[in-house]
């Protein structure tokens, strides 16, 4: 059997973690089995669709590297194929017309409920024929069992049966002459032969259903495997439409796709005590037995921790091109010893963003000092420590490390004033802040000229303070 899985989701929201766990473990099911990936976008609520939605998911997978070999394929295209399919299921009968009112069905719902009941259809238009007909207010049903079991095996859960009895003669078509979503999804999965189902445990209800319309078509039944829920942080269920974190903020805010990827496997996969995979580890080691019955919680600390590992531990040439995207899409200036900026700062930070954040001033001008630093370090007295410093910078031919290393000791050692303290008003007339990597180091990653500026623009500053004062 060729393995054939699907990622199908609906643009009505945002593509969020528990969406891209269900791709990702689809994804690499497929790919462990050398079979395909199917991308399908269910896009019959036309109310609730969006393109920006449709976007999100189709940039959202493209980042994360879960490239699909079909599709997308677009349920909205499609109609004209579900219809075909409903009119013969009218004609065997496995259908039928049903005209009661939104008013009446309610009606019998209140009662039902009333007497303890589970709400279901009734079946009162199940075994009328409607012939010339011209009422527009109607819609479609399947024609459920009305006994006998429906079971299948879940990959995850085992042997799950449900009484057909139970199950209600669900619409299939509108009033609107649209296509509901248990309808679409099964001839989808029919017609693109898919093998293996893997999608959250809130559609376990609507597998039996599915099930029973397979086998009303004569359809060979896929495998399913139902996911628990992913849960924020606060212990609630993740929403599309209320609080999930678009996939592509994660991106905005400075996360490599190996590191999310790497964290979204581990929401109910495991092996052994393993915590890093790559992706080669990931395609070769992912079945669906070892995924966990028990819902997953988001931990954004172990994210980042994740993040920073992959941020230390890929090659410096691929993060440093990640961070240059980051930095032209800010409109910033990237061209100047990037690498070696990143590699003196990334060991230090969890995120690309903060990486920018925290090496800004190699690229861009800051316009204010830390104010408390200035009152401790930027006085009149240590002015003259930045005139003699910008002196024999001035002078300085030859631009080495170990060279500007022994100005900042000679300083030390003719001015009798400590190291870390030269240290310190260099860092803060340079960086504008009091936290940074070696200072002799930065000035040595900067151009003489951008230094020579800085020094001159504390200089500068100092002087109009002690005017004003």
């Amino acid at each position: 059997m060729k393995v054939k899985t699907r990622f199908a989701p609906s643009p009505t929201g945002n593509l969020h973690i528990g969406s891209i766990r269900t791709a990702l473990y689809s994804w690499l099911f497929s790919r462990h089995y050398n079979g395909k990936f199917v991308l399908r976008i269910e896009d019959t609520d036309i109310q609730r669709s969006e393109t920006i939605s449709i976007n999100s998911i189709l940039n959202g997978l493209k980042w994360l590297g879960l490239n699909w070999d079909e599709g997308p394929y677009f349920q909205s295209k499609r109609l004209g194929r579900y219809k075909e399919v409903i009119n013969n299921m009218l004609k065997k009968g496995d259908a039928y017309i049903c005209v009661c009112s939104s008013k009446i069905l309610e009606e019998t719902r209140i009662k039902q409920m009333m007497k303890g009941d589970k709400p279901r259809y009734p079946g009162t238009c199940r075994n009328l024929s409607f012939k010339n007909f011209h009422n527009n207010d109607y819609v479609i049903r399947f024609k459920n069992p009305l006994f006998g079991k429906i079971s299948f095996k879940d990959e995850i859960r085992g042997e799950i049966t449900f009484n057909n009895e139970e199950l209600d003669d669900l619409i299939i078509q509108r009033s609107n002459g649209m296509p509901t979503y248990n309808f679409c999804v099964v001839i989808d999965d029919l017609d693109m032969n898919i093998t293996h189902v893997i999608r959250g445990e809130d559609h376990i209800n609507n597998t039996p259903r599915q099930i029973n319309i397979l086998k009303s078509l004569g359809a060979k039944i896929p495998i399913y495997a139902h996911l628990s829920m992913i849960l924020d942080e606060n212990g609630k269920k993740i929403s599309k439409r209320k609080n999930a974190v678009n996939i592509l903020d994660y991106y905005e805010n400075g996360f490599l796709p190996e590191a999310l990827l790497n964290y979204i496997i581990r929401l109910g996969w495991s092996y052994k005590n393993q915590e890093i995979f790559s992706i080669l580890e990931m395609k070769k080691l992912f079945n669906l037995k070892s995924i966990s019955k028990s819902s997953s919680i988001i931990n954004t600390k172990k994210l980042l921790w994740l993040n920073k590992y992959y941020i230390n531990h890929l090659p410096l040439q691929y993060i440093s091109t990640l961070i240059k995207k980051h930095m032209n899409n800010q409109n910033m200036n990237s061209d100047t010893n990037l690498m070696s900026v990143v590699n003196l700062f990334r060991n230090r930070c969890y995120t690309l963003k903060e990486i920018i954040r925290s090496f800004y001033y190699f690229y861009e001008e800051f316009n204010f000092f830390d104010q408390i630093a200035v009152e401790n370090y930027l006085t009149l007295e240590n002015c003259r420590i930045l005139e003699e410093f910008y002196k024999k910078i001035e002078k300085l031919s030859i631009w080495e490390h170990i060279e500007i290393s022994r100005i900042i000791n000679s300083l030390s050692e003719a001015m009798q004033i400590k190291v870390n303290i030269i240290n310190m008003i260099l860092r803060i007339s340079i960086t504008g802040n009091v936290h940074s990597p070696s200072i002799s180091t930065i000035i040595y990653l900067m151009n003489k000229e951008k230094i020579l500026f800085r020094i001159q623009k504390a200089i500068n500053y100092i002087q109009n303070i002690s005017t004003k004062n």
